[in-house]
């Protein structure tokens, strides 16, 4: 029987001739094709600030360290963020030693609550850091006004997203926003087998995010003797991206446009096709965004049936992520006071709906689900 996957590897074929000049160029760590990559992903995103990483991850770390250093010594040590994502959203609150308060999020969409938000915020918040539900964007207005009466920096952890929109800005344009992670991990959109980008409002932030993702040291610089001559003023990390993975993402970025084009028909036709099934409740769909669809998340009635049912058929359904909170690393912070998302946690399942899925795997799909669980 066939498997439809949930997830697939989006690989140009033309990238082994591409990779091969690469590898024996001489050159593999940071150099022009990661200038060339950066140069392609400004355009994209809307934003000349980018910084390539090696790791989504890294791009949250930091981001988060660019604020630190701004704001060191004032006494900020909260950060708001959603337990419903995977856990390296949290991880580098986690490493940045700082402490996580926990928002509930909209049944409805599954991104962060804007009004859980105002209820946590307080004079000790460091920042607001959350993630896009599946590439839906969340509330950037609502979330932004609630940021600005207490001067809190927003970190958009866009993994799920690429080019998704929210009120004709793209995510990653840091309109509504000081950082903006992207993720290239091996299942996005977008892949260069690991790594990802930081994106930022502020010049300042975009030329110390040049020196702090490799140690601290300004690769620009003249120098005469290589670079142990360069005196490194603030430590860094070792997050910059290399040109081996570069070049992967420099003919991966050929493929997104028409991919991501394949995913937004299956889930329109989705859409339309479950509206009316009984047991099934659609999420928000507002026509002042648009979505990745990275994933495509409903709510079900009998979950569990629901899954069942599906593997039988050859159909991979996943939760994808489960709620952060309760893992022992974060129960210090452990709240019961998340409504919404006990309400839906047990009735949420992802289904295939990326550019791989056929119009007769689709079909198969809606009919499956239609005969019930």
């Amino acid at each position: 029987m066939k498997t439809i996957p949930l997830f697939k590897v989006a690989m140009n074929s033309q990238v082994d001739e591409f990779l091969s000049e690469t590898l024996h160029s001489g050159f593999i760590g940071e150099g022009p094709r990661v200038k060339e990559f950066e140069n392609l992903l400004r355009k994209q995103f809307n934003n000349h600030q980018c910084l390539s990483l090696n790791s989504g991850t890294g791009g949250l770390r930091l981001a988060i360290e660019l604020i630190a250093t701004k704001n060191r010594g004032n006494g900020r040590h909260k950060v708001i963020t959603s337990p419903l994502s995977c856990f390296a959203t949290v991880a580098p609150i986690l490493t940045s030693r700082y402490d996580i308060v926990w928002a509930d999020i909209q049944k409805d969409s599954l991104n962060i609550d804007p009004e859980s938000i105002k209820e946590k915020i307080d004079e000790e918040t460091f920042a607001i850091l959350f993630v896009h539900w599946g590439g839906y964007p969340a509330d950037l207005t609502e979330i932004k006004e609630i940021a600005n009466s207490y001067n809190v920096p927003i970190i958009e952890d866009a993994a799920h997203t690429f080019k998704s929109t929210y009120r004709n800005s793209v995510i990653g344009d840091c309109h509504y926003s000081e950082y903006c992670m992207v993720s290239f991990q091996a299942i996005k959109f977008l892949t260069v087998g690991d790594g990802g980008a930081l994106f930022v409002k502020d010049e300042e932030d975009y030329e110390r995010g040049k020196l702090l993702r490799w140690f601290g040291i300004n690769r620009d610089s003249p120098r005469i003797d290589m670079r142990c001559t360069e005196d490194i003023v603030q430590a860094g990390f070792k997050f910059q991206m290399n040109d081996i993975a570069a070049s992967i993402g420099i003919k991966n970025l050929e493929l997104v446009d028409q991919n991501l084009l394949k995913t937004k028909r299956n889930v329109e036709k989705y859409k339309e096709a479950l509206k009316d099934v009984p047991g099934i409740t659609l999420l928000q769909n507002k026509a002042d965004r648009t979505s990745s669809n990275w994933i495509f998340t409903i709510l079900v009635e009998d979950v569990i049936g629901f899954a069942r049912v599906m593997g039988e058929a050859g159909i991979m359904v996943s939760k994808v992520h489960s709620r952060i909170d309760t893992h022992s690393c974060v129960q210090k912070y452990k709240t019961d006071f998340l409504p919404n998302l006990t309400e839906v946690d047990d009735k949420r399942i992802c289904i295939p709906g990326g550019w791989w899925v056929t119009e007769e795997d689709r079909e198969y799909i809606i009919d499956s689900i239609k005969k019930g669980w």
